[in-house]
């Protein structure tokens, strides 16, 4: 496969975009994955970098709730009457675009904001959308992720800890249902998958359901084995995602296009599963890392999945440690 033909340079998945890009004007093309992720340290950089350049596309659902793509994972908005509620912050350096996207949905004042997990793409936007007026409301763990310095194993990066205006005000580790800016939640608690601070957002009036990076729609998702993910709490979040959506249920991913649904997650439930069963087989006839990947325990499902940042290569590697 060449490489090069095969890397999607969209608004979709943006953190990972700049990734790839990067990657490839640094080699000349593909890294392996553990030369790709050594290099991450500088590409940390590069996506901030990037990201001041990106533009922001909004995506208007049901109930007031847009979808805001372009700064890192997937950004949901609910612009409602007492203030608008943001589902992730993304890349502080997007904040024009972002801003201009925000004024559009209507004149309301930023109230509130929830982070799905720690990741930076995620949460960088913390401390100017609390200056702005947002209260943050996030998982216990993301809190204690975001007031210590926390390294990425396999990012070969360590980020220092945030700014105190970034730090969520309120936390929790139970599911809970909530009232933001006038707004109807189910704040879903996973055990730990992506990384363990993972949680859900489910806009009950709307049947919106956000898994932030629980699902990665269209591509091999990146498990932070640093911070307590793994395939099987993958799986299990995964498990847990299908039995809360409805057929009608409106689902956004973390990163990938950003209107998913129920049977299109359903798929990314059923790779998930094949290729750990895969993986784990190969594990216990006792082959070597490098053994496993050149098997190609994922190649029934490359063509759809492996696309993209997240090589087939590497994410067999993510799947092996965790097996």
């Amino acid at each position: 496969m060449n490489s090069r033909k095969s890397l999607h340079l969209s608004r979709r998945g943006f953190c990972l975009c700049c990734v790839g890009a990067a990657t490839v004007g640094l080699t000349g093309g593909w890294l392996s994955p553990p030369q790709a992720y050594a290099e991450a340290h500088r590409l940390v950089g590069m996506i901030r970098d990037a990201a001041a350049k990106a533009n922001i596309t909004t995506h208007k659902l049901r109930g007031n709730v847009s979808i805001l793509e372009g700064s890192g994972g997937n950004i949901a908005v609910h612009a409602g009457p007492d203030g608008k509620l943001l589902i992730d912050a993304g890349i502080t350096a997007t904040r024009p675009r972002i801003e201009k996207a925000l004024a559009a949905l209507g004149p309301q004042p930023i109230a509130n904001l929830v982070n799905t997990h720690w990741h930076f793409d995620h949460a960088d936007g913390n401390e100017w959308l609390h200056s702005e007026g947002a209260s943050i409301v996030a998982h216990v763990n993301t809190k204690k992720h975001l007031m210590e310095a926390q390294r990425v194993v396999d990012w070969d990066f360590t980020f220092p800890p945030s700014p105190a205006g970034a730090i969520p005000g309120e936390t929790f580790d139970a599911d809970k249902s909530v009232t933001l800016a006038g707004c109807r939640l189910d704040l879903i608690c996973y055990e730990p998958a992506h990384t363990d601070s993972d949680i859900g957002v489910h806009f009950v009036d709307q049947n919106i359901l956000h898994v932030g990076d629980t699902y990665w729609n269209g591509i091999y998702p990146f498990i932070d084995y640093s911070t307590g993910g793994s395939i099987d709490g993958t799986i299990t979040a995964c498990a847990k995602n299908l039995q809360l959506a409805e057929k009608d249920t409106v689902i956004v991913p973390g990163h990938g296009s950003p209107i998913s649904k129920k049977t299109e997650l359903k798929e990314f439930y059923d790779m998930l599963v094949a290729i750990r069963e895969n993986v784990s087989k190969l594990k216990q006839q006792g082959m070597s890392l490098g053994e496993t990947v050149a098997a190609q325990p994922t190649k029934k499902f490359d063509r759809k999945w492996g696309q993209f940042v997240i090589t087939p290569a590497l994410f067999t590697e993510l799947v092996y440690q965790g097996v």
